[in-house]
Parts: structure tokens; sequence; C-alpha cells
């Protein structure tokens, strides 16, 4: 018998800037509070729940799923998972859950991610030679062999821009898009019923209550955008202000089999219809979420017109011109709510914000389907669809 995996509740923080409001707090300990209150909004007993599986990328090493399940006050007994498909993990520890349900293997898992950008530990290599003279180098993570080529990701975008002749003024107008889209979602309360408040104790004073995403600049201009210097490449169009930015924030979601949520009388919020992942050219990462959105669509039986509502995650301007190139996307169903130019990227945690964001703005705008997607470093994509209850 087929079985639905439901999402039953959705929550995240406040998104911070590194070394903004979050940067004290390790990343399973704001971790912990949204799944915290995932697990209290839906009134489920924690001991039925079958596993934790969270993204995560840059905690240097552990179990940050089974560290931040236990610093939440779950049960020694639950177990915890964590993934790291770079910036696609929380959207796959979401289809993870899902597909574990789908095979019967449970029947309720917490699902998301949890990233600090500010925390991350720095990456070096042991000597080749014990008492070598070479002083240790840092260094960041190798996403592909040197011979395909490992570039920067902000290369990975001037190389999509070079090869899509994507304009400095389209990739300015587009991040100026996602700042006005994001600030007036802010200022209409959009998403609040979605973010869990962090308190963040200070040296002095009461502590602060952190509950609005802190990276937006609600005050951008196309004039202030178009006088950034190129980021990456002396004579490139990449900036500052068309690139995602570098955050700490948590996402978790309550995934259940319909049955369990019936048995309980817990109204679904969405059902995941379908998920897809694909490989491209590390060197035009970006473009990841093009095969993957087109292998989702063929798995789910839909068309894209059928969508109303599209996450596509804003690593670049340039990035996502590019993927709107091959798509042809309606920019009026195409991150109505600003993206991670304004709201920022914590790279494990992105993409369960993003079905969070989708799941939120399903119900406020009566919408049916939600596609989110994302490209990955090393070059992939990964696209879900979520089709509103």
């Amino acid at each position: 018998m087929k079985r639905d995996a439901v999402i039953v509740s959705a929550v995240r923080t406040p998104i911070a800037r590194q070394g903004g409001a979050l940067a004290s707090i390790p990343p399973h300990v704001f971790g912990a509070e949204v799944i915290k209150e995932a697990i209290k909004r839906v009134g489920i007993e924690p001991e039925h729940i079958d596993d934790v599986i969270f993204g995560n990328v840059l905690s240097g090493g552990g179990n940050i799923a089974r560290l931040t399940a236990l610093q939440s006050g779950l049960a020694i007994e639950l177990p915890g998972l964590t993934i790291d498909r770079q910036c696609g993990s929380g959207i796959n520890a979401i289809t993870l859950a899902a597909q574990a349900i789908k095979s019967g293997d449970g029947d309720i898992y917490i699902a998301g991610g949890t990233e600090s950008m500010s925390r991350a530990p720095y990456l070096m290599d042991r000597p080749e030679k014990a008492y070598s003279s070479t002083p240790p180098q840092f260094r960041g993570s190798q996403l592909s062999p040197k011979e395909i080529g490992d570039p920067p990701m902000g290369i990975t975008a001037e190389n999509l821009a070079e090869k899509y002749e994507i304009s400095r003024e389209e990739q300015d107008e587009f991040s100026l898009r996602s700042q006005q889209r994001m600030a007036k979602a802010i200022e209409e309360g959009r998403f609040d019923a979605q973010i869990v408040p962090i308190t963040v104790p200070v040296r002095k004073g009461e502590p602060i209550v952190f509950k609005t995403d802190e990276h937006p600049r609600p005050n951008t201009t196309i004039e202030g955008l178009s006088k950034l210097k190129p980021a990456f490449l002396k004579d490139g169009t990449v900036t500052a202000g068309s690139s995602s930015g570098l955050n700490d924030a948590a996402s978790a979601l309550v995934i259940m089999s319909r049955e369990k949520a019936e048995e309980l009388n817990i109204t679904p919020l969405a059902t995941i219809r379908a998920t897809a992942v694909a490989g491209v050219d590390p060197n035009i990462m970006g473009i990841g979420p093009v095969p993957a959105t087109k292998k989702v669509l063929e798995k789910s039986g839909l068309s894209l017109s059928e969508i109303d509502i599209i996450e596509l995650n804003e690593a670049f301007a340039a990035q996502v011109i590019a993927c709107d190139r091959e798509l042809n996307l309606d920019p009026e169903k195409l991150n109505v709510n600003g993206g991670a130019i304004s709201h920022g990227h914590p790279l494990g945690a992105t993409g369960a914000i993003l079905a969070t964001k989708a799941i939120y703005e399903l119900k406020r705008s009566n919408g049916r389907y939600a596609l989110i997607t994302a490209c990955i470093g090393g070059g992939q994509g990964i696209a879900t669809i979520i089709e509103a209850e």
C-alpha cells in the first residue's frame, strides 16, 4: 500500500548574519529550540518519534543531529542522523524522512537543518612528514577533483554569467527585487507564525530576544548596488550585493505517515509528492536546479505551470537568472517573499527554511503546489514538490 508522507509542523529561527545575533550560540543549541517548538505545535509524545535527520555542512565533525536531539531533551533512545549534501542538505533531510515513511521504516520523523557559519571551525591538513618545516595552511573543503575543476562558488556564478550572457544590470535588478520582496514580507508579518524567537544571553543586562531576520537590507537601491565592486573577478559582474549571505539559523519540520496523522487527529500542512537530485558540471554548479526540476516534475506528473510557489535558492543572482533562462520561470511565483540574497544562506539549514517558507506561503496565498529547489556545491541540484492540504 502506498503511504503518504505529510508535513504537520514547520518552524525556523530568525536568520542571523555571520557574527550577528546568534554568533555566541552553538548551532545545536538554537537547533534544539526549533525541534522543541515543532513538536510542541502538534502535541506529539516525543517517544513516538522514530529518528531525527538534520542537515549541516560546517560543524567540523561529529553527528550534530544526535547532539541537537539530545540538547532538545528528547529521549536517549531516539537516534539522530546528520546529512551533508552541501546547500541541499536541509531539503534532503526532509526527503530522507519522507522516503523512510513511504518504505514503512517508521511513522514520525523530525527533519531539518542547523548551521552556524559564525562558529565554523578552520580546516587544516596534517603535515605529510613529521617535524615538517612547512607551516600549516588553512584551506576550504574540496568539492570536486581538480582535474574536473573545483572553483570557488563565486567563480561558478561568474561562469554562468558568461555562459548565459547575464549582465551586471540584470543581476542588480534581481537582487533589488529580492530585497524589496523580503522587506514587504517582514513588514506584513508573513514570517511571524513560522519563526521561533531565540533568547540570546548578553554579558550585561537582560537577554535579547531575537525574533526577526537580520540579514535583509530594506534600504537597498539600484544605485547602491551598481556602485559595488566585483567580488570574485576584477572584471566580473558578481558582487556582494548579488550574492547570498553567510548566516546562522535552524529549521525543523515534523513529518508523519498520513495514517499516523489521522490516528493522532493531526491536520497535515502539506504532502511531500516527489523529489529528485541531479549532477551537473561543478564549474557551473548553479545550474543544478534545472535538471533536478525537470526530473521532479516528471516524477510528479505535473507541469511547471501547475506549480504555484517556487522557492529557488538564491546562491547568486546570476545563478537564478541562468536557471530561469532554461526553465522560463514565472516571476510572480518565484521567491515571492525574497530569497537567500536578502535573507541569507545558512548552508545546512537553508533547504528546510525554504520548505517552511513555501508551506506558509501556500497557506497564505491558497496555492496548491510548491517547488523547492537548490544548487549544490560540487555540481548537483535538488528539487522537491509539496502539495498543500
